[in-house]
């Protein structure tokens, strides 16, 4: 009997120390530094490596980079976590994929209403715009904007007829995608959309294949290849600013990252990022060097 007992002893205190241990294992390191995340694409990187850059230049932290963390849920839940302390998420997506809110195409009462519900629901602050959106852009050719003088997709409608449209797959299917555009500007094309994978647009509309894409405003190649984006004049894609997103435990542990976040406030242009992802993707260069170029050419 006492033998018995002694090993419901032993027993218990080894379960309690595996539990223990679990536990530990999952809640979130608290390291002595401010630790930045990214999503799992180039821009990302490159702002997250921006954001890392900037910190330890300003305050002299030592800052830890966690990039490639898939999407915008894990981003978030890493942050509400604590096992990041700040990244870069874009305001459309902040409101609709993580706040579950209706889209509005106003982009400051979208900042206004991803700022409240972030800090309401997860004391997370919602720092200054770095200065540009990633959002769909409709591109064309540069020479055929200079020829044709065109600035605006209500000024392409006139000439749309003529032209063949390549799009995405999923630019095709989703409600703020071609249908709801080609409605807000009356656009109509010689024939039906041609779709592929994204990475072959830029080479079909090089190639002449296609005279107008759906791509992303920030693209690389919009830049490399000389390529025009057309206003979306009409305000029909919703707003994609980016914006730096920090916990409030971090800003009160290091009171000195608030000053260094405020600092990028309006300094990226969506030209910016074209270049620097153009030179990681296209040049394949380090972003860390890319970023480091980019902060001595803006003064930061």
């Amino acid at each position: 009997m006492k033998i018995n007992q002694r090993w419901y002893a032993v027993a218990h205190l080894l379960l309690v120390s595996v539990v223990a241990m679990l536990l530990g294992s999952c809640g979130p390191p608290h390291p002595d530094h401010p630790v930045i995340g990214a999503k799992n694409f180039t821009e990302q990187v490159v702002l997250g490596e921006l954001l890392a850059q900037h910190i330890e230049a300003k305050t002299g932290m030592k800052v830890e980079r966690r990039f490639y963390l898939a999407g915008s849920y894990i981003c978030n839940q890493a942050l509400i976590s604590g096992r990041i302390d700040a990244y870069v998420e874009y305001t459309g997506t902040a409101l609709t994929a993580i706040l579950k809110q209706p889209v509005n195409r106003d982009p400051e009462a979208v900042l206004k209403t991803v700022r409240d519900l972030y800090q309401q629901r997860y004391q997370i602050a919602v720092t200054g715009p770095l200065g540009f959106e990633n959002t769909f852009a409709m591109i064309i050719r540069g020479e055929d904007a200079a020829r044709l003088h065109l600035e605006t997709l209500s000024q392409s409608a006139q000439y749309t007829p003529q032209w063949r449209l390549g799009v995405g797959y999923e630019f095709q299917e989703r409600p703020d995608g071609l249908r709801g555009l080609s409605a807000a500007y009356d656009l109509h094309f010689k024939e039906p959309p041609a779709t592929m994978d994204l990475g072959l647009l830029y080479r079909a509309l090089n190639s002449h294949q296609v005279d107008m894409i759906a791509g992303n405003s920030t693209d690389g190649p919009i830049a490399a290849f000389g390529m025009k984006v057309l206003a979306d004049d009409k305000h029909y894609f919703p707003p994609y600013q980016a914006v730096p997103l920090v916990r409030d435990a971090a800003l009160r542990r290091w009171p000195a990252m608030r000053g260094a976040l405020n600092d990028l406030q309006d300094k990226v242009t969506a030209d910016d990022m074209r270049a620097m992802n153009e030179a990681v993707d296209g040049e394949h260069r380090d972003p860390a060097v890319v970023v480091r170029e980019f902060r001595q050419k803006k003064g930061l």
